[in-house]
């Protein structure tokens, strides 16, 4: 097989096809494990010198890695699975991709189509005769699906990697084991695959709108959302901000869209949650607002209490663009953002002072004989977070604790704030560090969550990456007990040793493990993960499980008020 750069041959089989489509949209990589059903089918994508197989301990495993792969390199990530058990097994992540916008491709190695056209009652089916189960069940999570037949398998191939891709929503592609090694035409593959652009009178239409609507303003807010990051479109929110006039916030899903230093940066929106001293206001007042990429969700906006009115906002998504309750469609969010950058920079705003938002700033460094507390913990963190750092935090504790830290420059958070599906972070951490192996991930974790995917860490450990692993040990389901029944006996969890895991789960790879109790164990443990920069480092963090960080407990009572009311 040749490079999708090269000249192809005339035929390819549909394995070989689907490897190479994926490689052109930077899904290298794939993910997922084998079953009977799509052997065939990975040993026709193995062919190709571009793809790459990562070998999952689960399906639901792969689905996150898929996810995070997917995220970090602002393209497709893609698993494959077998039919039936393998399927349902990744359907949760696959949901949480849909719901966080990641464009992740299930891809199932499904029975031969004879055996599916005459019903046999064969293993992984529901010995019915109905093949259609599972390919239903994916349709109420993917944004384009298909059951590939040999005369349609390429275009079908195209069109659902496309969708995926405009859409920035999961697809779906199930591959009957004979079609798998089924001959196609090859032509094609020489055409790269690429989204749809704008339609140019409809973003002509936008933009006189959009000029109209911010005649005579004398500055500029505009608040990022996650979606910003799915297109990848940092750069653009960067350019934007350093216009004179302009001013940006962020969501929790999107903090680390621009510097943190930047002049013109306001720091995180979260509605009556909001930290950063100023900049509910400024957010909640603005006229004109620009809502770039934003998910309108509880846990995004304190809980709905977001002060503005979208309706009244000029509102900009994927691919649609809002002024003045006037939708402009296929109208892409990279040319939205550039629309917005050129006008605001003819209409020569008045500059804006420098914003005086510190994040974390609040964060005291506490005595190094004091037993940990989630304060201390995070306080010791912001002093020491590297640049250049991927870091990602599990639902809970951790994610609420990093979203009160000041990222530092080229630095990403990753997490899953819309879908919080327990146990996500640590195989995602797996594709994110495979998708930039230049950039070292830092994750935070709770024990509760990481009981649920820890196996994950031996697929780390084999492909000697090197992450840093904060595992917070706070005796069971902290954010649950916030919640309500604090003392129920679900809320705890099994006593493990964590630090003879990554042992156990590799005991031929080396790695660093230790456990801090002490804000001078954490400060050592933390001049460690510095220093040894060629293995992982897992650290065991105890601290009391009853202890919360600030932002949690207002989400707590949040959850608990919407619980009661729902």
């Amino acid at each position: 097989m040749t490079s999708p750069h090269l000249r192809q041959p005339a035929t390819v089989t549909v394995g070989q096809y689907l490897a190479t489509r994926l490689a052109q949209l930077g899904a290298t990589r794939v993910f997922g494990l084998p079953g009977d059903y799509n052997l065939s089918l990975l040993d026709q994508m193995l062919t190709v010198p571009e793809f790459e197989w990562v070998g999952s301990t689960n399906e639901l495993n792969a689905a996150y890695a898929a996810d995070g792969y997917a995220r970090i390199s602002r393209g497709l990530g893609a698993l494959v699975t077998t039919y039936g058990v393998g399927e349902l097994s990744a359907i949760n992540g696959v949901a949480g991709s849909f719901a966080e916008d990641v464009p992740v491709i299930q891809i199932t190695g499904a029975p031969a189509t004879t055996v599916a056209a005459a019903g046999k009652k064969v293993h992984h089916t529901l010995i019915d005769g109905d093949y259609g189960h599972f390919s239903r069940a994916y349709d109420e999570v993917t944004v384009a699906s298909a059951t590939l037949r040999v005369e349609n398998a390429g275009p079908e191939i195209d069109r659902v990697l496309v969708t995926a891709l405009e859409a920035s929503k999961p697809g779906y592609l199930s591959i009957p084991a004979d079609v798998a090694v089924a001959h196609i035409g090859a032509g094609t593959l020489s055409t790269p695959l690429r989204a749809r652009r704008s339609d140019p009178d409809n973003l002509a239409d936008f933009e006189a709108a959009l000029r109209e609507a911010l005649a005579g303003s004398t500055d500029l807010t505009v608040l990022a959302g996650p979606r910003v990051h799915r297109k990848g479109l940092e750069h653009a929110i960067r350019s934007l901000a350093d216009v004179p006039g302009v001013r940006v916030a962020s969501q929790p899903g999107s903090r680390a869209v621009i510097d943190e230093s930047h002049p013109h940066s306001l720091g995180m929106y979260l509605g009556a949650m909001t930290k950063t001293p100023g900049t509910r206001e400024i957010v909640d007042t603005a006229s004109p607002l620009v809502l770039a990429g934003v998910v309108l969700s509880d846990f995004l906006t304190g809980f709905f209490s977001h002060g503005f009115d979208p309706d009244r906002s000029i509102d900009l998504g994927f691919r649609q663009a809002r002024v003045n309750g006037t939708s402009f469609y296929e109208v892409t969010l990279a040319d939205s953002l550039a629309a917005v950058e050129r006008i605001a920079r003819d209409l020569a705003f008045a500059p804006t002072p420098a914003s005086d938002v510190v994040a974390g700033a609040g964060r005291v460094a506490g005595d190094a004989r004091a037993p940990l507390s989630q304060d201390a913990f995070w306080a010791e963190i912001q002093t020491w977070l590297p640049r250049d750092t991927i870091a990602i935090a599990e639902a809970g504790t951790p994610f609420y604790g990093a979203l009160e830290l000041a990222m530092p420059d080229g630095s990403d958070l990753m997490g899953q704030p819309v879908w919080s599906s327990i146990g996500f972070t640590l195989p995602a951490m797996l594709g994110a560090q495979i998708a930039a192996p230049d950039k070292r991930s830092v994750l935070f974790i709770g024990d509760g969550s990481a009981q649920l995917t820890i196996q994950e860490l031996g697929t780390v450990l084999k492909r000697r990456l090197a992450p840093i692993v904060f595992l917070i040990n706070n005796d069971g389901y902290t954010v649950e007990r916030a919640i309500q029944s604090p003392d129920a006996p679900y809320q705890d969890i099994n006593v493990w040793n964590w630090t003879a895991v990554p042992s156990t789960l590799a005991p031929n790879v080396p790695s660093e493990t230790v456990t801090v109790r002490t804000v001078a164990e954490l400060r050592g443990a933390l001049a460690l993960a510095s220093s040894v920069t060629d293995r992982l480092v897992f650290v065991e963090v105890v601290v009391p499980k009853d202890d919360e960080p600030s932002l949690l407990v207002e989400l707590a009572a949040g959850v608990a008020a919407a619980n009661r009311t729902a």
